[in-house]
């Protein structure tokens, strides 16, 4: 078994320290990168909702944009194997 790393990474409001295998820490960095900043963007467009009405639109905005073709195959392969990792890394801790 590869020997895991620990990271922190914050999601929205929440700080998860995470292990992760040293080649997928760039996955799992580059997608929570790519959720805070979504969330930054609907925070700026819809004011006064709480975190979780900020997760729950940016998983629209994925899947909105899978069914439009708005990705390539490669960058939605790519962010779905990164939110499938911190999915089992979150089970993990948890």
């Amino acid at each position: 078994m590869p020997e895991l790393v620990p990271i922190n990474i914050l999601i929205g409001d929440r700080t998860y320290r995470i292990r992760t295998s040293p080649e997928d820490e760039e996955t799992v960095r580059k997608t929570v990168k790519l959720i805070n900043d979504k969330i930054v963007e609907f925070k700026t467009q819809f004011a006064g909702k709480d975190m979780q009405d900020y997760i729950a639109m940016v998983i629209i905005w994925y899947a909105t944009q899978t069914q439009a073709g708005g990705n390539s195959a490669a960058q939605n392969e790519a962010f779905m194997l990164g939110l499938q990792k911190l999915e089992a890394l979150l089970d993990k801790t948890t």
